[in-house]
């Protein structure tokens, strides 16, 4: 049985696409399904951020093929875990949430570092070094969260 995991920001066009395609990059497909969404609808159909896709290829990921969806409440079903960039997320989210189970699976992206409710900052309205800086915590939280899967998510 495959786990499911969905990164989630506001647009989903810098942040959470940048998530998905670094985490997908850490664990074995077979194993683990990684989509993303965005809690806004202002994107729907559109790929990433041009900002967003060059940073992923200038560290030789692709996520020029991915679309932006709105988070839908039937997620909470889809999902495993539910990584959200930032405390409006999570608080967009855990409105949506019908049950503790759902709200259980909604967390903090950086909390898996230990950061204590640090937020992935939304690097939208600056260059192309906000976007590296977020890669680098977003890569990092990754990271750890393919350890944590151990045998059932390792490439």
């Amino acid at each position: 049985m495959k786990t499911n995991v969905l990164m989630v920001c506001l647009g989903n066009i810098c942040r959470s696409p940048l998530a998905e395609g670094i985490l997908a990059s850490k664990v074995d497909p077979e194993k683990v399904w990684v989509d993303s969404a965005g809690t806004a609808g202002y994107h729907v159909g559109r790929p990433p951020d041009p900002r967003s896709i060059a940073v992923a290829r200038s560290h030789g990921l692709d996520i020029s093929n991915q679309r932006c969806r709105r988070f839908s409440p039937l997620d909470f079903e889809r999902f495993d875990y539910i990584y959200v960039m930032d405390q409006k997320n999570l608080s967009d989210l855990l409105d949506l949430a019908t049950s503790p189970e759902d709200a259980q699976k909604v967390k903090l992206l950086l909390d898996v570092l230990g950061t204590n409710s640090e937020e992935v900052p939304d690097p939208y309205y600056g260059g192309a070094d906000s976007f590296e800086k977020v890669f680098q915590r977003i890569d990092a939280a990754c990271e750890a969260i393919a350890k944590n899967m151990g045998d059932n998510g390792k490439r």
